[in-house]
């Protein structure tokens, strides 16, 4: 029977590998369990097997998991579109939000972090291959929007994400990722309290830690298909 300590074992493992391949250390690449559409129980025996973190792109479906959940302590991560209207909850429900793109999303989640949490650890998203159906920043305006956050105090500013085109191309990908690791670098010049590069999925996440990615954002592989 394949159980979930199974599934966190085998990513875990092509973490590593793809770590040695690199000469990487593999406690420098942490692991998000992408938990869209799967149930609270489900997420609960993750935990329970020693899987801290877990993404959510839908607040509504989200909070709903957090308070079935309530008690245990799972780092949440917002990984989907920020709607303004919802910063509030994003801000006293969340330990992280990686999909911040516009000056008015930082400000309002800044504005809205209750005073008796640390700031709130955000990344901004960046649309590297510039597809104009996708969120994120043009990479030519990474620096502004990060020089922003770093004055407001209900923020902490921690690094750049990035969802990739969707190709089979290795190569493609491999380019995405490559430039995705210079943005951090120059970014990281200005700023080394930076530590994340999040970057890679089910299905290229040892092309993402070969390219420097700290945190692999991974759901089918490792909880199994969404239901449908």
């Amino acid at each position: 029977m394949d159980t979930e300590l199974d599934r966190l074992d085998r990513v875990r493992a092509r973490i590593a590998a793809a770590c040695l391949a690199a000469g990487r250390d593999p406690a420098g690449v942490r692991l998000l369990a992408v938990s869209k559409k799967q149930p609270a129980e489900l997420i609960r025996r993750f935990f329970e097997a020693g899987q801290p973190a877990f993404g959510e792109n839908r607040l509504q479906e989200a909070m709903v998991k957090q308070d079935q959940l309530a008690g245990l302590e799972i780092e949440w991560h917002f990984i989907g579109p920020v709607q303004s209207n919802k910063t509030r909850e994003l801000a006293e429900r969340f330990q992280w939000v990686q999909s911040v793109d516009r000056e008015k999303t930082l400000r309002r989640l800044s504005d809205h972090r209750p005073s008796d949490l640390p700031p709130l650890n955000i990344c901004l998203q960046v649309n590297i291959d510039r597809e104009p159906q996708k969120a994120g920043l043009d990479p030519n305006d990474v620096q502004a929007l990060a020089q922003q956050a770093r004055g407001l105090p209900g923020v902490r500013l921690r690094g750049l994400m990035a969802i990739p085109r969707f190709t089979d191309d290795k190569a493609s990908i491999r380019d995405s990722f490559q430039r995705m690791r210079i943005l951090y670098d120059a970014l990281k010049e200005s700023d080394q309290s930076l530590d994340t590069l999040s970057l890679g999925m089910s299905g290229d996440l040892e092309l993402a830690v070969e390219e420097g990615s700290t945190l692999v954002r991974v759901g089918t592989d490792l909880l199994g298909p969404r239901p449908s």
